[in-house]
């Protein structure tokens, strides 16, 4: 699989933004910031999901017909299962 450096970096921030709902926790901020900083990362994930697998969807796919034998149809429903899964 290929992960790039702009993958690395969107997870480097996700993680950023985990560490400092934790210290928001820590210091008993408000609910609703505490909310609206978690609901931001969940966001930032559901992003970073989306470009792994549209990056990596095709030689997912080819990796899986080569150990499975599995027929195009079997992929294209596979691809989309995971495309939907990811959201």
């Amino acid at each position: 699989m290929e992960y790039n450096d702009q993958i690395k970096n969107r997870l480097k921030r996700i993680e950023g933004q985990l560490k400092g709902v934790i210290r928001m926790i820590e210091e008993e901020k408000e609910c609703k910031d505490v909310i609206t900083q978690l609901s931001a990362s969940r966001s930032a994930i559901d992003r970073a999901i989306g470009l792994i697998v549209s990056t990596n969807l095709v030689r997912c796919m080819e990796d899986e017909n080569e150990l499975k034998g599995n027929d195009k149809e079997t992929l294209i429903k596979e691809a989309v299962d995971l495309l939907v899964k990811s959201r």
